[in-house]
């Protein structure tokens, strides 16, 4: 069933696209959650404006994206987290704790940009993509060092 899109779907098309989707889906889901209308020449017409707004703002965010990865590349966020002698953490460092180490140094980073393929759970140096579009990836390094207790911390002293 062919269909023209009222908002950017993800992994389907942008406003004003005109995509092919199962009929199901059109009627089921799309339609009733007024995110796609029927194709026909009329509506075309009538969203036509509000695909071209849509279409400079993309570029505005596009623009705005690729400033944030420059701003970023090279970066290393440091994560202190409890772990036993051998290095291994008794939990895991997680993309929104590398997130928001990189927001504390000033960075625009929202966490579901840190991709992981899994939790952190060593002690050491890792290399973690920061996916921001489909097009813009970079990479930064996450150093996890060992958190020392409060009593470890007055022994030292």
């Amino acid at each position: 069933m062919k269909i023209l899109l009222c908002e950017d779907i993800d992994k389907l098309g942008w406003l004003g696209d005109v995509v092919e989707v199962a009929e199901g889906y059109a009627r089921n889901y799309l339609l009733p959650q007024r995110l796609a209308t029927q194709a026909t020449e009329a509506n075309i017409r009538s969203i036509a404006e509000k695909k071209a707004e849509r279409t400079e703002q993309r570029k505005l965010d596009g623009k705005r994206l690729e400033a944030a990865m420059k701003a970023v590349e090279g970066a290393e966020a440091v994560v202190a987290a409890k772990a036993n002698e051998q290095g291994h953490l008794f939990g895991s460092v997680t993309a929104r704790e590398i997130a928001a180490n990189l927001r504390e140094q000033g960075f625009e980073i929202k966490d579901n940009i840190v991709q992981l393929p899994e939790h952190i759970k060593e002690v050491g140096t890792h290399t973690v993509t920061l996916r921001f579009s489909e097009e813009l990836t970079t990479t930064v390094n996450v150093v996890v060092v060992a958190e020392q207790d409060a009593t470890e911390a007055e022994d030292e002293d």
